[in-house]
């Protein structure tokens, strides 16, 4: 019996990577045409990706350092995610200009807002260099050995790359570094904002929504790319002219129809789909349920005085964002591990690798593999939690943190170059304004007691930073450092940097908020990292190891990398799904969830004016479905993850059907196991998007330089 549910399993796995699954690398679609067409897709390989011609990959962009957009107009026009924006609209807000509660737009392009700091890149040109950065090495090697003849074989290689090229050039590993690709990219600077609903469109059902569906938030904001008068990237300037692309993406009216083939062309940031059960179990029952925990108590912090002050509300919406964002996936994580059996999955194949590695001498190198997964990654669980403390309780009190900036100024002294000095204190100036202008001491304190309480609770002395060890009484030990510390003062903090002279560095070492950050630096620097590392290593050269050897087992299976902010395009079909009995959903939403959903009193659920009278007037114009209605947001078995929030999800003819930016809460743990009944991801429906932009937010100037067809 145990023999038949093996097979079934190692059967049902095989199967799974055909369902939806995998993130591909565009260079090699050719080898995923065939299959792609059949689904329904009525374009081609060359079509998406292409050095050879203008292709749709010319349309995709690494929007700054953590999401995708795509460019939509012969003007630059860059469609991303709300969210994804959402940083950039919340530095452009005040009280007296609340972008985030009113929204923007702007109706020519002398309104559009520079975003300092703000990049886009478009990939140009990818290349296969395996064999050039594997050069002269041995399965023998150190690790250590390994990548420093690795490191050697990239540098020279881009070095001369480099020399025929204006483009920014790198190499990434794919395969846990059995191959390697080079990346030629265009970087541009320019980048300002356009146009951005209210939030209470498009971050509609805020926190309680995020990761669930049904969903019907309209999660996009508009950005444009500029260049210099020869079309190429270059600084803000006023001379700089819109950026004029070689593809942009044709916008489609159709709608996404139940079965129909659809894909997504992004950045996912990060997946570890060939990870061992041990690894998936610690992860997803050890370590994320302790940054949960912490995250959920900061979140309260954080709630509570949002709801009391509107400059408030402001001043923490990006950095609550960020934090609820892990905070809820991570929860959906170990929820979907446990209930869809992923760790016991995992296990089921591990016992038809090992008998695979058992059949033949040859295979010697691999017989230990999962043996000694066991073994290290218990020894590396200790120094992992410890890690998981550090960083979600100890860094995220902000007085600490922003201390940290001041750490290489406290160390300068006569002999430090002066010139070398301005540059720390222009840095630090600017470092300064943005902390103050969104800081609110009361929270911060009550942060400091929550987690400063948690970790001196739950781990043990020698698995903490020193200081907390001489505390004896945190409500008195947080009294002292808001009192003493200059870093909750922005006068003394400006003065500081001002009139700034090597004498006061010895003054600014005594601060008790960079003590508390240099003795976590030094705990992670000295006793944490000094562990990880060689444990790190060895599970890296396991791990590549068996990732090799489970393709040597399936040489007939089409394995596709994990994610590592590369280019990439995944597909499957529209479709609803059935996380559990009793629930059966449906693929779209419409604007009357949203009625349905309105509570004045939960600012996350307030329904817009405008909207309300457009929708009781049924004014969706040419954007309405052929049933009548307004469809907001809609669900595909497509595989996505961090990174592909703003990415294009495109119909059979490549056509913008929508914007990706969300899985559903049952399948977040497609990042470690992808099951295709219940991962979806969720995307706003561009039909919806444009109505906002036209027919609530009346900007169509916009509208008018898409190309859109009905």
């Amino acid at each position: 019996m145990k023999r038949l549910l093996l097979s079934l399993a190692v059967l049902l796995t095989s199967a799974m990577a055909f369902a939806g699954e995998g993130m591909w690398i565009p260079m090699l679609l050719q080898y995923n045409e065939k299959e792609m067409q059949e689904m329904g897709m009525r374009i081609t390989a060359d079509d998406i990706y292409s050095i050879n011609h203008s292709s749709l990959k010319d349309a995709i962009v690494l929007f700054g350092g953590g999401c995708t957009g795509e460019i939509v107009s012969d003007y630059g026009l860059l469609f991303t995610n709300h969210h994804c924006g959402y940083d950039w609209i919340q530095r452009h807000s005040s009280v007296e200009h609340d972008y985030l509660t009113d929204g923007f737009w702007a109706y020519d392009r002398s309104q559009e807002l520079p975003c300092p700091g703000l990049t886009v890149t478009i990939l140009r040109e990818m290349r296969d260099v395996t064999e050039q950065v594997l050069f002269e090495v041995t399965e023998e090697m150190t690790e250590e050995k390994r990548q420093a003849t690795i490191t050697e074989n990239m540098k020279r290689i881009i070095a001369e790359v480099e020399k025929t090229t204006d483009y920014k050039v790198s190499i990434k590993p794919f395969f846990l570094g059995n191959e390697y690709y080079l990346l030629l990219n265009e970087v541009f600077t320019d980048i300002r904002l356009v146009g951005c609903p209210p939030s209470n469109i498009g971050k509609f059902g805020g926190d309680t929504d995020n990761w669930v569906w049904p969903r019907h938030t309209g999660d996009f904001s508009i950005f444009r790319v500029y260049a210099d008068k020869d079309g190429h990237p270059a600084e803000y300037s006023a001379d700089n002219v819109p950026y004029k692309p070689v593809q942009h993406l044709q916008i489609s009216l159709k709608g996404a129809d139940e079965g129909d083939f659809a894909f997504v062309f992004g950045y996912p940031a990060r997946t570890s789909e060939y990870l061992p059960a041990v690894a998936v179990d610690q992860e997803a029952n050890v370590i994320d349920p302790i940054a949960v925990r912490l995250r959920g108590e900061i979140l309260d912090i954080y709630n509570t005085y949002q709801e009391q002050d509107r400059k408030v509300r402001i001043q923490y919406a990006s950095k609550h964002a960020g934090l609820g964002n892990g905070w809820k996936k991570w929860m959906g994580v170990t929820e979907g591990i446990n209930r869809f059996h992923g760790v016991e999955k995992k296990r089921f194949y591990e016992e038809s690798f090992q008998e695979w590695c058992l059949g033949s001498r040859l295979r010697y190198l691999y017989i230990n593999l999962l043996k000694n997964f066991e073994a290290k990654y218990k020894e590396l669980e200790p120094y992992k939690v410890a890690y998981t403390y550090l960083t979600n309780a100890g860094l995220n009190i902000e007085i600490i943190g922003f201390a940290g900036n001041f750490n290489k100024l406290s160390e300068v002294t006569k002999e430090t170059p002066q010139e070398e000095v301005d540059k720390m204190l222009a840095s630090l100036k600017k470092a300064s304004a943005e902390f103050f202008k969104n800081y609110h001491q009361p929270i911060d304190e009550e942060v400091a007691r929550a987690m400063l309480t948690e970790y001196l609770q739950n781990q043990p002395a020698d698995f903490r930073p020193d200081f907390l060890n001489d505390i004896a009484d945190v409500n008195a030990y947080v009294a002292m450092l808001f009192e003493k510390s200059m870093f909750t003062d922005e006068e003394k903090v400006n003065d500081l940097i001002d009139n700034f002279k090597p004498i006061k560095a010895k003054k600014l070492q005594k601060d008790p908020a960079l003590v508390a950050y240099q003795s976590m630096i030094r705990f992670y620097r000295e006793e944490i990292n000094p562990k990880m590392k060689p444990i790190n290593d060895e599970l890296a050269q396991m791990q590549r190891l068996y990732m090799k050897g489970q393709m040597l087992m399936e040489p007939d299976k089409r394995f596709s990398p994990d994610a590592n902010f590369t280019l990439r395009v995944t597909y499957g079909k529209v479709e609803g799904f059935r996380p559990q009995d009793g629930k059966n959903y449906r693929h779209f939403t419409t604007l009357e969830g949203i009625m349905e959903k309105e509570n004045p009193e939960i600012y996350d659920y307030v329904v817009e004016p405008k909207l309300k009278q457009l929708y009781n007037n049924k004014d969706y114009g040419r954007y309405a479905d052929k049933d009548g209605s307004m469809h907001v947001a809609f669900t595909a078995s497509v595989h996505t993850t961090g990174g592909n929030s703003g990415s294009p999800i495109l119909n059979a003819d490549g056509q913008l059907l929508g914007l990706n930016f969300d899985r559903c809460w049952e399948g977040t743990m497609s990042d470690l196991v992808y099951d295709p009944s219940i991962c979806r991801n969720i995307s706003v429906d561009i039909r919806y998007v444009l109505f906002i932009i036209d027919k609530f937010a009346g900007a169509r100037n916009l509208i008018a330089e898409l190309d859109i067809a009905e």
